[in-house]
């Protein structure tokens, strides 16, 4: 492409400061900015990213569907919410105008898992108006391609386990409020942990309803089993709170978190396979006490038998950068819903990323 990649930046959050900040410095030119949020609503996205203004205003979510048919961007960055429901009314907005889409949303990384029924909505629009949409993020590299690279390696598998902890504060309400913080252990039970105790016969009726909250994992065990070509025969998934011995401050819920309190949750997901590998996956999120800090392990069990432990990843940037370097791979993309399994591995993009685009 001889131009530049227009694109609009769909929530200005936390996050967004990193994405405008990585789609300027690869020479992708920022044509307009939407937001539910009247403290943002009006302001120019430099004075959001703390630079000189850029003549960019922050538009009204009401009228995201002017912005984008004024605008007529090449790529919408979607970063609202955690839950692919939550994002439908973004992903058919797209879908509905043939803009491609790309997105934060951890459950948008493989949704045919957890919500089918929309996945197929947003698939069959998508594909009547020739664009792509699709979910990455953290989960591309540090839950799925570094995996899938050891796997690559190995002669025999037999089981796959991985832990991954981040600091809720730094993504948002959204993604806080969706590991139940600032909840009371009752509170948590009910509103969290209850939705798990169900046969998987009760939990596939939901998930048909489009009404399934799945952890981080359930979407990204379902993503490596595509990816490394496994049959599932079960899955499930387990939430247990966090808890911290002294009060927490969260400045992102605005409230201190009371010892005794969850701070945020661990989930388990499992899931069985028709090949006898067995993928066992944890996501921990919580507000962070001073010392602690994120981590990412994983060990592919077999022949021979690997871990890989990254300490302190700067998970919000690895994220956001992973978000920009996926752009091009979006646009070059067949048409649909299609998830990055099917993109190929990602890729540093050191030069502008409309050269990169066929």
């Amino acid at each position: 492409m001889e131009r530049k990649i227009r694109a609009v930046q769909y929530g200005v959050g936390k996050m967004s400061v990193y994405t405008m900040r990585y789609l300027l410095e690869k020479g992708v030119e920022i044509v307009g900015a939407i937001d539910m949020n009247p403290e943002v609503i009006g302001k120019d996205i430099g004075e959001v990213m703390g630079r000189e203004n850029l003549g960019i205003n922050v538009t009204s979510a009401q009228d995201a569907r002017q912005l984008l048919s004024d605008t007529k961007p090449d790529i919408c960055v979607v970063m609202t919410r955690s839950l692919f429901g939550e994002c439908e009314e973004a992903f058919m907005l797209c879908a509905e105008l043939g803009i491609n889409a790309i997105s934060t949303c951890e459950e948008a990384f493989y949704p045919q898992n957890s919500n089918p029924g929309l996945f197929k909505k947003i698939d069959e629009m998508a594909k009547k108006n020739n664009c792509t949409i699709t979910g990455t993020g953290y989960q591309d590299i540090y839950w799925g391609q570094l995996i899938t690279s050891i796997a690559g390696s190995t002669q025999k598998i037999t089981k796959i386990k991985g832990s991954s902890s981040y600091n809720v504060e730094e993504y948002g309400i959204a993604l806080a409020e969706a590991h139940g913080a600032g909840l009371s252990l009752e509170e948590f039970d009910k509103q969290v942990a209850s939705a798990d105790r169900i046969s998987e016969e009760e939990r596939q009726a939901i998930i048909e309803r489009g009404e399934f909250m799945p952890s981080y994992m359930w979407n990204v065990n379902g993503w490596l089993c595509d990816k490394l070509g496994l049959t599932v025969i079960s899955q499930t998934q387990k939430c247990v709170p966090q808890t911290h011995s002294e009060d927490i401050f969260s400045s992102t819920l605005n409230m201190t978190v009371k010892a005794g309190d969850a701070t945020g949750m661990s989930a388990v997901v499992t899931t069985e396979t028709k090949e006898g590998i067995t993928i066992e996956s944890e996501c921990i999120g919580k507000v962070y006490a001073p010392d602690e800090y994120d981590k990412n392990i994983w060990t592919v069990e077999g022949e021979p038998t690997t871990t890989i432990t990254v300490e302190k990843p700067d998970t919000v940037e690895l994220t956001c950068a992973t978000i920009v370097n996926r752009i091009p791979d979006v646009i070059n993309s067949e048409p649909g819903y299609v998830t990055v399994d099917k993109m190929g591995d990602l890729q540093h993009k050191i030069r502008p990323l409309n050269e990169y685009v066929k």
